[in-house]
């Protein structure tokens, strides 16, 4: 399973947590959240990263250009891109010719179970999708959890990350209910926005070490 980390900002903490074992990094570029850091703030932080573990360096944007994305991502170093806005499968393709090496992962607010039908759309169109919690104003990072209930009746067509509101304390009964690909925390082992706690982190490996 994937363990993607979303929201560092802080090189020290980035090490540690790749060290841990997560197997993905995201860092937030969007000008508009607390966890926001610009191209050169991102790529510091992934040139702090343990040269030995070989962790993938997600950007995530919100409705961005094509532009700007494509220059955040040859800048920093990235080599995934996750789209959390309202990008159509076109637009998904277009990004695609531009970064044909690049993973490419379209995140869904998951608002009824009328959001899942929309996924189906983007298969061929992107490389995973990850399912979060809706709110009406933020795009992600709210702890906001999701209905995991609603997601048994989600047939995936490609991989696919469970997001929204996750904790060690109840990742168990999260995986109990759904078998995602993947798995995307950021204020669930967080002390406030961008700051990650250590010792909660630790406990989410704890965690699927124990769920193994």
């Amino acid at each position: 399973m994937r363990i993607k980390i979303c929201g560092i900002t802080q090189a020290e903490q980035g090490r540690k947590i790749a060290e841990l074992g997560a197997t993905a990094l995201g860092f937030i570029c969007v000008q508009q959240s607390p966890r926001f850091v610009t191209p050169e703030q991102i790529h510091t932080l992934i040139q702090h990263l343990p040269l030995n573990l070989a962790v993938d360096r997600i950007g995530v944007f919100v409705n961005a250009s094509l532009e700007e994305i494509t220059e955040t991502v040859k800048t920093c170093g990235l080599n995934g891109v996750q789209l959390h806005g309202d990008e159509l499968p076109e637009f998904c393709d277009r990004l695609r010719l531009l970064l044909p090496q690049i993973e490419i992962i379209k995140a869904f607010r998951v608002r009824s179970i009328a959001t899942l039908t929309q996924v189906a759309n983007y298969k061929g169109h992107v490389d995973a999708v990850l399912l979060d919690a809706y709110h009406p104003t933020y795009p992600g990072g709210t702890g906001t959890t999701l209905n995991w209930q609603d997601l048994q009746r989600y047939i995936p067509t490609q991989p696919w990350f469970l997001s929204g509101g996750l904790t060690p304390d109840n990742l168990s009964d999260a995986l109990k209910a759904v078998q995602p690909s993947g798995i995307d925390l950021s204020s669930g082992v967080e002390r406030s926005p961008g700051d990650k706690d250590l010792a909660k982190v630790s406990a989410l490996f704890q965690q699927l070490q124990r769920l193994q």
